[in-house]
């Protein structure tokens, strides 16, 4: 045995049994062991030991899972990969180990090439539950999402007679695991040893980092200025969506709790070409914004990203394309990535998801102001709560020569979120366990409330017989969440979680998982195929 097994005895146990959120695992869903792979052949041999020892494998690389599927392992192993970082490049073929971290990513790969992943901006999430989500990050507008320049996948996968295989699937091999390993989700049909991409876009030359604070206090007595606030940001977005020139503009929009003190608004821009020749989308983006809030660019935390001691220029900067608004930093690509890094520190925390396909309602928006202003309005343990909203679409949705030819309306992935403008990300974070309850009931009413009007059982459902013309097309599989196996009302007709996370492809991609994992060895709360708790098989389904 070449692996690295770490029992309950082991003095690493306690720290490795865990991941980033630390509210898992949860009381008596200890794994027994956790085995350390330093090599593809110590991932086979740990994988098949736990198929003849008849345990239950969860795979870890980064560790960043926002639910209990890795950790909650009561009597199973945990198979950590973290070690696979390999990365090596030929002129058709960059390939990229399962444990390699954002991070590290892309230093050896700017190193390497100049290139540029399309992926997070979160340094320690590993490639390896991040690209089979989707994966999406500052440079998606530009350059669409990780997985559309995913050439083949090397897997691990256990045949019907326990027998541990590898595979490399691609276009031409497996094609429809191919499918599924570009948008599936995680730990469904095996263990992702690595990822082979086309060659990656070049990094940009230059991009201009503005981080802006609007204090909540001109907001929190004024509803119709942050209604008008909001719809401001929410209809730049929808216009971006189709026009080009705007593809390289990323933003992570902070609407946090009171408690706060501030929104944010964090944005990266380069132009089409990688550069700063054309600054009127940041410009227009800014002058939109401010026209409603009042903002400043001085050094203060913010959640999601922490403190942002480099939002210090007080004067604007000339470039080619014009003077950059006041507080605007120029960067090199790597060092503006590094410094909007989001993982923050390793918390409790719950999560929720949505895409919207248009702007903001006046229901979303009383709901977000009633929240975020009125709910635990005194409570300074709500300072890290937000709904992160960050651009979406441009290159995702649309052929641009930002995205190899790719093409987003004869899409071969499972990332079928391909209409959206905006994608929500519902955040709550604490450290202690007592507080559990009062952050996961906030934030569950919160999101469901949000929904009420538009969605369907408190939830974004995308188009479907249960919510036909939807505004929303769901939920991120990478950011997993166990309340939407019932929404708001278990049983609610017509309502199935699969549906919520990948629209009409659900049950395609339900028959390649009991394919390719016909002994049922990868289960987990939302694996491909899981039933809601207490409820009968899909009617109609898998």
């Amino acid at each position: 045995m070449s692996y690295i097994s770490i029992g309950k005895n082991d003095s690493r146990y306690e720290t490795l049994k865990k991941g980033f959120n630390q509210r898992w695992p949860s009381d008596g869903a200890d794994a027994s062991a956790i085995y350390v792979c330093r090599s593809v052949d110590d991932a086979q041999q740990a994988l098949q030991h736990a198929v003849a020892a008849g345990l239950r494998p969860t795979i870890r690389s980064g560790g960043h899972c926002y639910e209990g599927f890795v950790s909650n392992n009561p009597g199973g192993v945990i198979i950590d990969v973290g070690f696979l970082t390999e990365l090596s490049v030929d002129e058709n073929t960059y390939r990229i180990g399962a444990g390699s971290q954002n991070w590290d990513g892309y230093v050896n790969l700017f190193k390497l090439t100049g290139s540029a992943p399309p992926a997070g901006s979160c340094y320690s999430v590993g490639t390896g539950g991040h690209v089979v989500a989707g994966g999406y990050g500052l440079l998606s507008r530009l350059h669409g999402l990780t997985v559309d320049w995913l050439q083949a996948v090397e897997l691990l996968t256990v045949g019907t007679g326990g027998q541990v295989e590898r595979r490399l699937v691609n276009a031409s091999n497996d094609a429809d695991l191919f499918k599924l390993c570009r948008g599936g989700g995680g730990g469904n049909v095996g263990i992702i040893t690595s990822y082979h991409f086309d060659p990656l876009p070049r990094a940009p030359a230059q991009v201009a980092l503005l981080v802006k604070q609007y204090p909540w206090a001109q907001f929190a007595s004024d509803k119709e200025r942050f209604r008008t606030f909001l719809k401001a940001y929410g209809d730049f977005m929808k216009k971006a969506d189709t026009d080009p020139e705007t593809y390289g503009l990323f933003t992570l929009f902070k609407l946090t709790h009171i408690s706060a003190g501030n929104i944010g608004l964090v944005i990266q821009y380069t132009d089409r070409n990688g550069g700063l020749d054309n600054i009127q989308p940041l410009l227009d983006l800014v002058s939109a914004m401010d026209s409603v809030g009042k903002g400043t660019t001085l050094s203060t935390y913010l959640p999601g990203t922490g403190s942002t001691p480099f939002a210090q220029q007080h004067q604007s900067r000339r470039v080619a394309g014009g003077d950059l608004p006041v507080g605007t930093l120029i960067y090199d690509w790597l060092y503006s990535t590094q410094t909007v890094n989001g993982s923050g520190n390793n918390q409790r925390g719950k999560y929720k998801s949505s895409y919207m396909k248009d702007n903001f309602t006046d229901h979303e928006i009383d709901v977000l102001f009633h929240y975020l202003t009125e709910v635990h309005a005194t409570d300074s343990d709500f300072a890290q709560s937000l709904v992160q909203v960050d651009s979406y679409g441009g290159a995702i949705n649309h052929v641009f020569e930002g995205n190899n030819g790719f093409d987003p309306a004869s899409n071969a992935t499972a990332a079928v979120q391909r209409k959206s403008v905006m994608k929500l990300q519902y955040q709550t974070y604490w450290t202690d366990r007592a507080q559990d309850q009062k952050h996961v009931k906030w934030l569950q009413d919160f999101y469901y409330e949000v929904h009420q009007a538009d969605g369907y059982n408190g939830t974004p459902y995308p188009d479907s017989v249960a919510k036909p013309n939807s505004r929303y097309e769901g939920c991120y599989i990478g950011y997993p969440d166990i309340d939407m196996l019932t929404g708001r009302q278990p049983g609610a007709a017509d309502y199935h979680w699969g549906e919520l996370y990948y629209g009409s492809l659900y049950d395609e991609l339900v028959a390649i998982k009991h394919k390719y994992d016909p002994n049922k060895i990868f289960q987990f709360a939302m694996s491909l195929g899981a039933q809601p708790p207490r409820l009968g098989p899909r009617i109609g389904g898998s």
